[in-house]
């Protein structure tokens, strides 16, 4: 069962400074019947114009991962980190027991867009942990790479769930498949471009939640960029 979540009927806040997608409820916008899908919690779609961007802030219990997709974005927090995140980059952050960050477009000429996601831990009260890694766009093209899990091997892209978030680039008319195990469900969100999945199709900020399927065919319309979580 392939249910969709069209981006029109996702919340939507213009802040002047920020213009914001939020696929689930988050902030302002609340609705009962989208809390969000299995253990994944929140995707913001957001686009910060020029030099703004969120002040100091504190996070708890939360897996958070940030998806650059164009433009440059200048993180810091209270672990000590300062970083500037740019496209083909992801960053996670276990914010366990308690951080607080900010980010800032760090350009003062170009919008900088982003996907941030919010995945709920496994426990409660973790050490807060930070990691950040480059992913070239060829490891992504016609395939779906893999950029965040439970893998201890993942090093620095490990999350506290066993949710594994996978991240394609494909070309006009390519398909990438996905199997999904026995009670396993995914979530599939197009962040650019026009896909089908299993015949059905999403465009740019359209999500789907998926149950009861065994295999995903990703086939791009056109020029397409889409992540997968593989979910418990």
């Amino acid at each position: 069962m392939i249910t969709i979540r069209q981006s029109d009927d996702r919340g939507h806040v213009n802040h002047g400074w920020l213009d914001t997608y939020h696929t689930f409820s988050f902030d302002r916008y609340y609705d009962p019947k989208q809390m969000g899908f299995r253990d994944l919690r929140v995707i913001n779609e957001d686009r910060v114009a020029p030099g703004m961007g969120f002040g100091r802030h504190p996070h708890h219990d939360m897996e958070i991962i940030t998806y650059v997709l164009s433009g440059e974005l200048e993180h810091q927090d209270s672990m000590g980190h300062r970083s500037t995140i740019t496209p083909g980059e992801v960053q996670r952050m276990t914010a366990g027991s308690g951080i607080e960050h900010s980010e800032k477009n760090a350009s003062d000429t170009s919008e900088v867009h982003l996907l941030q996601i919010w995945i709920l831990p496994r426990e409660r009260g973790l050490e807060p942990n930070y990691g950040q890694t480059y992913v070239p766009v060829e490891e992504r093209q016609g395939q779906l790479r893999l950029i965040a899990g439970p893998d201890p091997q993942l090093g620095d892209m490990q999350i506290q769930q066993d949710v594994s978030l996978y991240a394609t680039v494909l070309d006009t008319g390519q398909s990438v498949t996905h199997h999904l195990q026995p009670n396993r469900h995914a979530w599939i969100q197009v962040a650019r471009g026009t896909i089908t999945v299993n015949g059905t199709e999403l465009s740019a900020g359209d999500g789907a939640a998926v149950s009861d399927e065994t295999q995903l065919v990703l086939h791009a319309r056109d020029s397409a960029e889409v992540l997968l979580f593989d979910l418990n």
